[in-house]
């Protein structure tokens, strides 16, 4: 009976199956072998519901996709170009820190892309930067605020390893803080790429204004505030996490559609029903995923893997070298959230074994899935990209190299150097 449930299984993955299914498929098919009755399944699914930072995934996911659906990229652009434009390469400046901020408030890379890149391709061009530059700049950048607050797979991979129980305990915002470094970490660099690249190169630069700076704070004033409000309030200790994203999803909902009027009533059903399909697939996934790593963790899985590591490398640098390698296919090829349920059950204790601390983890782990994005072949900002701009994919690869090389820099700091990542964690 096994042996027909595992080829089954084979068969459906090969058919396509939802990941959701195979995973189904697999703790069932463990728990059978290992004489454990079914309903265990049932009862890990349902510990989901005992999680209250859970009732933060749906609600930020929405928010993000009010202010996706809204002209807040617009905005966005022009305010931080009023602030930048007049530097050294200060569009190209303009390009990181906007799609860093959009992306950690939609928590969608291609999303990204797809809102900003209308906008900044055009404006990179007509300004006098190189198309394969431009290209480069839009597609990568589309992926950099997975770091920063309130993203949403930030709040996933700490419900996760919170879930797991091993290694050092930490909250949801210690992985908010975490993130704060190796994000600036990340821009400095580009930014200081983007400034050797285009040396001599005659971009002409937006004179500063103060009026247009007034105009774009007085544009973007209803949205200014949400950073400041998410964080200030957390850390203050005036509301939990939760609460930060009911009161986000609120005032996101209230702002867009009396105050800017860009989202009616009678379309916000319709941004409701996409964000919770998105959130719905997320839930049923980890549900899942919690059943097969409870299957993982009774057969001693990770235990198993952790001496089959020991024997084979000896030191933490060997074990992140292997890891990052290991997490940049992975990010190629699996979407964030699959990734996100699947992996961190399992290297979360290896790490740990060897002295990672499971914030550094996390920090490791995001700061390459959002590299695995843009990695050839298949990672899916190329493809995104490719679609958008109408452009060949080999001429997207070209385009996004250069500062893939620079990310890979940053990884590599932030994976041997943890104090970009713990230097403010308690």
């Amino acid at each position: 009976m096994i042996w027909a449930g595992l080829i089954l299984t084979f068969a459906a993955v090969l058919s396509g199956a939802p990941l959701f299914a195979v995973l189904m498929a697999g703790a069932m098919l463990g728990f059978l072998a290992a004489d454990i009755d079914l309903s265990v399944v049932a009862i890990e699914i349902y510990r989901i519901v005992d999680t209250p930072l859970l009732v933060a995934l749906p609600l930020f996911t929405y928010s993000g996709y009010v202010l996706a659906e809204a002209k807040t990229s617009e905005r966005l652009v022009n305010l931080v170009q009023s602030l930048f434009g007049n530097l050294p390469s200060g569009l190209a400046l303009v390009g990181f820190v906007a799609c860093a901020l959009f992306t950690a408030l939609t928590g969608a890379s291609g999303v990204t892309i797809v809102a900003l890149g209308a906008l900044l391709l055009p404006a990179l061009k007509s300004a006098g930067y190189g198309e394969r530059f431009s290209l480069g700049l839009v597609t990568t950048s589309g992926s950099l605020g997975l770091l920063l607050v309130p993203s949403v797979p930030l709040i996933l991979y700490g419900i996760v390893a919170q879930q797991l129980g091993v290694g050092e305990p930490f909250t949801i915002f210690d992985l908010f803080v975490a993130g704060v470094m190796p994000l600036l970490l990340m821009l400095a660099l580009l930014i200081a790429w983007a400034l050797w690249h285009n040396r001599g190169d005659k971009v002409p630069r937006i004179a500063f204004s103060r009026a247009r700076l007034l105009r774009a704070l007085i544009e973007a004033k209803w949205e200014l505030p949400l950073p400041l409000v998410v964080l200030g309030g957390i850390y203050t200790g005036f509301f939990a996490i939760s609460e930060a994203a009911a009161i986000t999803a609120i005032y996101v909902t209230l702002i867009e559609i009396l105050l800017y009027r860009e989202i009616s009533w009678r379309s916000l059903p319709k941004v409701m029903i996409e964000s919770m399909v998105m959130v719905g697939g997320i839930l049923l996934v980890l549900g899942v995923a919690l059943a097969f790593t409870n299957f993982l963790v009774d057969a001693e899985v990770p235990q198993a893997l952790f001496a089959f590591m020991q024997a084979h490398v000896e030191s933490t640098i060997g074990f992140l070298l292997l890891l990052n390698l290991m997490l940049l296919v992975l990010g190629s090829m699996l979407d964030i959230y699959s990734a996100l349920v699947i992996v961190v059950p399992l290297i979360l204790p290896v790490a740990v074994g060897y002295g990672v601390h499971p914030v550094h983890l996390g920090i490791i782990f995001l700061a390459n899935m959002q590299i695995g994005y843009f990695t050839p072949p298949v990672g899916m900002n190329l493809f995104i990209a490719s679609h958008r701009f109408k452009k060949p994919l080999l001429e997207i690869y070209a385009a996004c190299w250069p500062f893939m090389l620079v990310l890979l820099v940053a990884l590599a700091l932030i994976t041997y150097v943890p104090w970009f990542s713990l230097a403010f964690i308690e």
